[in-house]
């Protein structure tokens, strides 16, 4: 089944050259975002469907989402991949979110918090604000993640001045920091697999 047909199947859309321009502004929407969260009020205003067909695209997303990841709380951080899903909701933001997801000695997701939300391209973090909650929920390892809404995920002198600081910080408290995660609307760096950390 081709793509303008699957689409033209979910929205109820007839067929013809109206749903193959259609489904072409839905795919240049949507590609590459990783089944991140799409409000309906962005597809309807991007690809000119009404709200209904928007809240119906929406909710498929969040199905395959689902079906694709499922998430009982119990799966293990195992890569940074894993890290992309569990941050999935700071992908696309328009300011950097810094995101701490505290984990168990068994890499078990047991809290995640926003430790910080900054401007387009700066965020001020300091180690009391990422280490409070991993005491607070006797987490045995951390691991960081933030987006860049330019889409470069190359990191900073900044973010490696940060990453840098905040494993000093978690040696002394004996909670590990495993990796820094970039992500942005469609690629991820991770510190760890580039030696950063």
């Amino acid at each position: 089944m081709f793509d303008h047909e699957l689409i033209g199947l979910l929205l109820d859309e007839p067929g013809g050259e109206q749903l193959a321009s259609l489904s072409d502004r839905i795919f240049a929407l949507l590609s590459g975002r990783a089944l991140s969260p799409v409000a309906p009020e962005e597809i309807s205003h991007s690809c000119g469907i009404p709200p209904e067909s928007a809240a119906r695209l929406s909710a498929a997303i969040e199905l395959a989402k689902r079906l694709l990841w499922p998430d009982d709380g119990r799966n293990p951080v195992r890569t940074p991949q894993d890290a992309c899903r569990a941050a999935a909701d700071i992908r696309m933001a328009g300011k950097e979110h810094f995101l701490a997801l505290y984990l168990d000695a068994r890499n078990v997701i047991i809290s995640q918090e926003v430790v910080s939300i900054g401007s387009l391209n700066a965020n001020i973090v300091h180690p009391r604000e990422v280490f409070r909650p991993a005491i607070a929920n006797g987490a045995a390892a951390v691991i960081l993640v933030h987006n860049h809404p330019s889409g470069d995920v190359s990191p900073s002198n900044e973010d490696l001045k940060l990453t840098s600081r905040l494993a000093d910080a978690g040696r002394l408290l004996g909670i590990e920091v495993l990796d820094h995660v970039i992500v942005s609307r469609n690629r991820f760096l991770s510190f760890r697999s580039e030696s950063y950390l």
